[in-house]
């Protein structure tokens, strides 16, 4: 998990929210806004974070030093 801890635009705490968020939209098959509704993310930037994240570090860390 590499989910940033605050919102880029305004900077609110994100990443507490994220392993909750992660569990009831891949895990559990929820609609991903109503999850957001309900975990209290209303501004629309801060739902981007949420919306757009691609986790990547499992790719990248296969490329780390030799």
């Amino acid at each position: 998990m590499m989910i940033p801890v605050r919102c880029f635009t305004c900077g609110a705490v994100i990443a507490d929210k994220w392993e909750e968020y992660d569990r009831r939209v891949n895990q559990e098959h929820e609609d991903s806004g109503k999850v957001l509704d309900e975990l209290g993310v209303k501004r629309y930037c801060c739902r981007r974070m949420f919306i757009s994240h691609v986790d990547l570090i499992d790719e990248i860390i296969k490329f780390g030093r030799k």
